[in-house]
């Protein structure tokens, strides 16, 4: 757990998309373990938000489950009225909420591609633009990209193109915000050890994926949460318009 005396979430509010599980879950948890209130945000799983709500309550933290679809503008708006209903502020968004579908590039499978960017592109403008509407000097955006960008293996055609757009909007949002004092980042995880990645792979190719890094392992979900934290606490107030490949050495 974090030390709280080390960080400056104590009485800051997030809002983590996608929170319900895997990375996001792990987010959500770090960061209230770092003091702050987090609105645990989620698509269609009531059950596993409240879930974690449970778990961050139980330990003496402020948690709030939100559904929200991040594609859709109106959902968007509700969500980040809630959490200024609930909790009064919002100091820190990350948009970790996301989908992946393989498909290789055919006319066939355009329809993979269009609900991809849906998702990924389209719910990353609308997250950090109600983000950079809202958040005063001192907040923090962080989207979501991958490092499978460096490796543009087949089948993931859609996935690359949106999370490119991701990291090209991240970009641009950081010089728009000039003289504000809000910073935009976003992390690009490798492989990481996350029931969605697990299913569906044997045991060889999880083995492969993980001899691809140096490390000759997976990471998990602990590590990406880690470098969320230090964005979104003081020691990453001089880190801005940056993608962090968190990959364990998988260039």
């Amino acid at each position: 757990m974090t030390d709280t005396t080390q960080h400056d979430g104590a009485g800051k509010v997030a809002i983590v998309t996608g929170a319900s599980r895997g990375i996001g879950r792990a987010i959500a948890s770090t960061l209230a373990a770092d003091g702050f209130a987090v609105v645990v945000n989620y698509a269609g799983n009531a059950a596993l938000a409240e879930q974690v709500v449970g778990e961050i309550e139980g330990k003496g933290g402020r948690a709030l489950a939100v559904q929200a679809d991040i594609a859709d503008t109106g959902a968007v708006e509700r969500l980040f009225a809630r959490t200024q209903e609930i909790f009064g502020r919002v100091d820190v968004v990350v948009n970790n909420a996301g989908m992946m579908q393989m498909a290789n590039m055919t006319i066939d499978n355009v329809d993979i591609l269009d609900r991809t960017l849906t998702t990924n592109l389209r719910g990353s403008w609308l997250v950090m633009a109600k983000a950079a509407e809202v958040l005063e000097a001192g907040g923090r955006i962080i989207a979501f990209s991958s490092s499978v960008l460096g490796k543009s293996f087949p089948g993931y055609g859609a996935y690359i193109a949106s999370k490119a757009g991701v990291e090209g909007l991240v970009k641009v949002l950081a010089n728009e915000l000039r003289g504000r004092e809000i910073n935009v980042n976003a992390v690009a995880p490798g492989p990481v050890g996350t029931e969605l990645f697990y299913e569906g792979k044997s045991d060889e190719l999880v083995a492969n994926i993980a001899s691809m890094s140096p490390f000759e392992r997976i990471g998990e979900p602990d590590e990406i949460a880690g470098v969320v934290s230090f964005l979104a606490g003081p020691q990453g107030r001089w880190v801005h318009g940056q993608i962090l490949r968190v990959n364990g050495g998988m260039a």
